[in-house]
């Protein structure tokens, strides 16, 4: 692992360099993988619909939650994406009559934050439902943000984005293993360590998350769906606040219907969320060099800073029964493992395999349309971003360092590249 503190020039003025900001025009990732019959898209539209649905206590809304629907932290550039430009968290905290104050970390042109706590690691959602006019009897309370931020007991996450995740889900260990041993001299020699995320129980890679720590679409689904906004289901069939006065529905309040007969009708929400997931098209670059996967200045620039060695280009799916996931190469620009990215962006959050001073390679498909960056979001401003991968004891200070001696010309040529994704 690399240990090296770079030099003082990592300020923004002495790089000197522009992120030409969010790319305009229409969203690059707005449809589904090719090869789907029609009953297919009309099941997939169906968990796109229901991932855009507003819920509230009757639905399963609560006790404590982060937002009222899966799009609304999942929503730009599009349905599927991140956090928007514009927070919409002020609005959701008082919904309904709710009296929810919003913590100093959530301001309305400030990213949408989940909150985790150093001393247990759990997510503590930021609103209650007491005083919604659904949830009469209810009298819980948020939590103690301020204390917490004072003794420093506070981690924040931003949504990921979920586009192209079926592509990921479907392309195998040993072609995620193979394609990282394809670098492994290159890495060594840059100081890049890296390990993959396991699941404690079949010891196969888990992928997803900022830490790549859920093993599929369906964990993904059913976790946020309980966690973020407090609906019971299938796979998190308990409440997480056990005072009865806040209790209203019987449980799980997401599940399979089995009095329907149409599947899509059938379905519980977190299967047709994971099918949405699943069957949603990678974001497209807005160049069509680089969607050809063409040698393009800044692809080049990329490369020779060995940004490219974790954030792999391309990867390749399994066989499937579903043709736009069968024996797909596609471009995210990450390799999955999780690494040490140093003292500046640790959370001191573990999670599975993955230390609290280790990430995920964040992928960069659809980089060129996302507002915020870094896992808590803490800037909007690509060089930026850059710049806070160094720190001591960060796999990434070696691919830094050769960025900061790059020409100007080959600095922007990058950023621009990223703009374009």
């Amino acid at each position: 692992m690399a240990t090296t503190v770079l030099p003082a020039v990592l300020s923004l003025s002495a790089l000197a360099q522009i992120d030409p900001g969010v790319r305009s025009g229409s969203p690059g990732a707005d449809g589904f993988i090719d090869g789907l019959d029609a009953q297919s898209v009309g099941a997939v539209q169906n968990g796109k619909e229901r991932f855009q649905e507003v819920d509230g206590v009757a639905d399963g809304l609560g006790p404590r939650f982060n937002a009222d629907s899966c799009a609304a932290c999942h929503a730009h550039p599009t349905v599927g994406g991140s956090s928007p430009p514009q927070n919409p968290l002020k609005a959701i905290a008082t919904a309904n009559g709710a009296t929810n104050s919003l913590p100093s970390f959530i301001t309305d042109d400030g990213p949408i934050r989940e909150m985790r706590y150093i001393s247990d690691g759990a997510v503590h959602a930021l609103f209650v439902i007491t005083g919604r006019d659904d949830a009469l009897g209810c009298s819980i309370a948020q939590p103690d943000f301020d204390t917490q931020i004072k003794n420093g007991n506070i981690s924040l996450r931003i949504p990921t984005p979920i586009f192209g995740l079926g592509l990921v889900e479907n392309t195998p260990d040993q072609n995620l293993m193979a394609d990282v041993a394809a670098l492994s001299d290159q890495r060594q020699a840059m100081g890049i360590g890296g390990h993959f995320n396991y699941s404690g129980n079949d010891r196969t890679i888990t992928r997803f998350g900022w830490k790549a720590q859920n093993k599929s679409l369906l964990m993904f689904a059913g976790e946020a769906y309980n966690v973020e906004t407090g609906v019971t289901n299938e796979l998190f069939p308990n409440k997480r606040d056990y005072d009865s006065t806040c209790q209203y529905n019987t449980l799980p309040e997401d599940g399979t219907d089995l009095t329907q007969a149409e599947a899509s009708n059938s379905s519980s929400d977190v299967t047709l969320f994971a099918k949405f997931m699943q069957m949603t098209a990678p974001p497209r670059p807005a160049n069509a060099e680089t969607a050809r996967g063409g040698q393009s200045d800044g692809l080049q620039a990329f490369n020779a800073a060995g940004c490219n060695l974790c954030h792999i280009q391309s990867h390749t799916t399994a066989p499937s029964n579903i043709a736009g996931l069968s024996k797909v190469t596609y471009s995210p620009f990450s390799d999955f493992q999780v690494h040490a990215m140093g003292q500046n962006l640790a959370d001191q959050i573990p999670q599975g395999y993955a230390a609290g001073n280790e990430f995920r390679t964040a992928p960069l498909w659809g980089v060129g349309q996302r507002v915020f960056f870094l896992h808590d979001g803490r800037t909007a401003d690509l060089l930026n971003a850059i710049k806070e991968h160094a720190s001591d004891g960060s796999e990434a200070n070696g691919s830094v360092q050769k960025f900061l001696g790059l020409s100007k010309h080959q600095q922007q040529a990058i950023l621009n590249f990223l703009r374009n994704l």
